[in-house]
């Protein structure tokens, strides 16, 4: 698995389909792409309405996405999906969860997968297969998901319906063992890969609600082998939550990240969750490195700092696994998520500010961008708008995860959505902030003057 300067774009199979193999090959090795991902998975068109919409939602807020490249003539259009190999039966056997048949699509489309990575190979290009690290069957996130009695819970015992994510429970044995059934599966039908990706393998903190999981009956086992007191950690977590109920404007708009890392040190049962969620993170990827072969690489892609506190991603463990990492620069979400959290904690605590709220979040997740008026202000992008991250904040996570990873390799995932000159700009700020190491999410975002754009910033 190569190390050092690589950009790479993340090129989903849909693409492949639609413009030919040499061709997308061509195109990205003319502008010093060196490294190439894809999904094992293959698209159709389908009737308005049915199947998934391509670009995603994400959950609704990212409607406005337009792909720049069009997809079989249409610059939005809604898909359905098939797997693109015949998956080796008897891995998964007697597992709770099951790989989808191959179908029609696949026997006509399916060894396109194959044929992109073994002529990306043959061209010296580095090659990933990106997968999703708990949403079963995990070759697309719009297409999957986990079962009720999977799901992550909040100290109430609720789950969070509508989450961007749809991340099951990181505790859930039967998630894992379809995890790893999947990775060494893959591994064997694709074995010109350098590595496999997983995407999420953390507790995403796309929604306030998330940030209370997990007390699941599946992490409450998992708490008790581990020593944790259960009982204080709900305890806590609830005391926590209506201590956000209670806050004035005055605490909200002194408070830094020193103050809120204070308050959460405040409730021991929080400490112990907070604790629980790394641990979960770390079993995961202890397990899922030891399901793929020694020569084939593990790359985790996760939040940056200070999202990854929350999410359970330890930067320092995971280097202990894995020599190899993705930082997620995904900026359109960010004011996506400042905006969730704004109007939950404005629901729990009608009393505070908005304007103060705004503020403290972008404060204290070092968003960058000067704070909109009201946490109704934050929006997601439109294709044409510039992202609401400034160059020193982009900058600073990177350099954050890369001290907290020690000898890992760091690699920045810059995204291709938004307009020419916003993209150019973040994708430079991650290639200087990770010393040439860059992927870019993806193709579909990519048009022909952002790829020629590329060489420029590598050069």
């Amino acid at each position: 698995m190569s190390a050092g300067r690589l950009l790479g774009v993340t090129v989903l199979p849909e693409w492949v389909q639609a413009e030919g193999v040499n061709a997308v090959l061509d195109r990205l090795q003319a502008a010093g792409v060196t490294g190439v991902a894809t999904s094992p998975y293959v698209m159709e068109p389908v009737a308005d309405g049915e199947g998934s919409r391509e670009p995603p939602a994400d959950g609704g807020a990212g409607e406005v996405r337009l792909l720049d490249r069009p997809l079989w003539g249409r610059r939005a259009l809604w898909v359905r999906t098939a797997p693109s190999f015949a998956p080796d039966r008897a891995r998964y056997q007697g597992l709770a969860y099951q790989p989808p048949e191959p179908d029609a699509l696949t026997a006509r489309e399916g060894g396109v997968v194959r044929d992109f990575l073994e002529a990306a190979k043959a061209r010296g290009m580095t090659t990933h297969l990106q997968v999703q690290a708990v949403i079963p069957p995990g070759y697309r996130v719009q297409f999957g998901g986990a079962r009720p009695a999977d799901q992550p819970l909040g100290p109430d015992g609720q789950s969070v319906p509508g989450r961007v994510d749809g991340n099951a429970s990181l505790a859930s044995e039967d998630i894992l063992a379809y995890g790893e059934a999947l990775l060494g599966d893959l591994a064997a039908q694709y074995p010109m890969v350098d590595a496999i990706r997983i995407d999420w393998p953390e507790i995403p903190p796309y929604d306030f609600g998330a940030l209370f999981f997990d007390f699941s009956p599946h992490a409450q086992k998992v708490a008790r082998a581990l020593g944790f007191d259960m009982e204080r950690m709900r305890r806590d977590t609830l005391r926590l939550k209506a201590g956000i109920a209670g806050l004035d404007t005055r605490a909200v708009e002194a408070m830094d990240a020193d103050g809120l890392l204070a308050m959460l040190q405040g409730y021991p049962g929080v400490r112990d969750l907070l604790a629980l969620r790394r641990a979960l993170v770390v079993r995961l990827l202890e397990r899922y490195r030891a399901a793929l072969p020694a020569e084939v690489g593990l790359m985790p892609q996760a939040f940056p700092p200070p999202f990854n506190r929350l999410s359970g991603f330890d930067f320092p463990a995971a280097g202990r696994i894995t020599p190899h990492m993705g930082v997620k620069l995904y900026t359109m979400h960010w004011p996506m998520i400042l905006r969730n959290w704004g109007e939950a904690i404005l629901a729990m605590a009608p009393q505070l500010d908005s304007a103060c709220v705004a503020r403290a979040l972008v404060r204290l997740l070092g968003t960058g961008d000067a704070a909109p008026d009201a946490v109704s202000g934050f929006s997601y992008p439109g294709p044409d708008e510039p992202h609401p991250a400034s160059d020193a904040a982009m900058a600073q996570k990177i350099e954050a995860a890369r001290r907290e990873a020690g000898g890992a390799s760091i690699a920045a995932f810059a995204h291709a959505y938004g307009p020419l000159v916003d993209v150019t700009r973040r994708v430079r700020v991650a290639w200087e902030a990770s010393d040439g190491c860059v992927w870019i999410n993806r193709y579909g975002y990519l048009s022909d003057e952002k790829i020629a754009a590329l060489a420029e910033v590598t050069a």
